[in-house]
């Protein structure tokens, strides 16, 4: 296959990739949002099988695709201006935080079925929401060194919850198709 037809369809899969996570992202209403952020009591009939398996498996592909594909390339200094292969970097890490944004929000569902783990997630439950527009900025070079840090942060605060709470989460690295479907 010639390298420009090769490119195209690269540049095509990575941008239908970049429109399905953005719309899957999606807004919800701002109702949705401050209920989310106070903490409730869990009741039996809310409680999921296995919830702290599901928290832990999706916590750790979070972390995963969030070390592969945004951290190890800040550390490399990859989102520097001038930087070779920057502007790859910068779409794979856009699509990975999108990623991450989608599987801690499905963390802190599941870990909302288990007493103990709600308890230890809910001071998170901002800067997890907080996530929700880095990608975009990711995408649009917006002091990436800050936003890759800040992705940084928030896994590290998901973990040593999830360590507190008997729920230790391990980095599981995405496959290419989880990562573009995003689930």
């Amino acid at each position: 296959m010639p390298i420009s037809l090769r490119r195209l369809l690269v540049a095509l899969t990575l941008c239908c990739a970049l429109t399905a996570g953005a719309t899957a992202c999606g807004s919800g209403s701002d109702d949705a949002v401050s209920a989310a952020s106070t903490p409730s009591a869990t009741h039996s009939v809310d409680r999921q099988k296995l919830a702290k398996t599901r928290f832990v498996a999706n916590a750790g592909l979070a972390a995963g695709a969030t070390y592969q594909w945004i951290v190890k390339p800040w550390k490399a200094g990859k989102f520097k201006k001038g930087a070779h292969g920057r502007k790859l970097a910068l779409v794979k890490a856009a699509l990975a935080g999108g990623f991450a944004y989608n599987r801690l929000k499905a963390a802190h569902r599941n870990a909302e079925g288990d007493p103990t783990l709600s308890k230890a997630l809910a001071p998170l439950t901002a800067g997890i929401d907080s996530l929700k527009e880095l990608p975009s900025k990711l995408r649009k070079g917006d002091n990436p060194d800050g936003v890759a840090g800040d992705y940084n942060d928030i896994i590290n605060k998901v973990k040593d919850a999830g360590k507190s709470a008997g729920a230790e989460v391990k980095d599981k690295v995405p496959s290419t198709s989880q990562l573009t479907s995003g689930s």
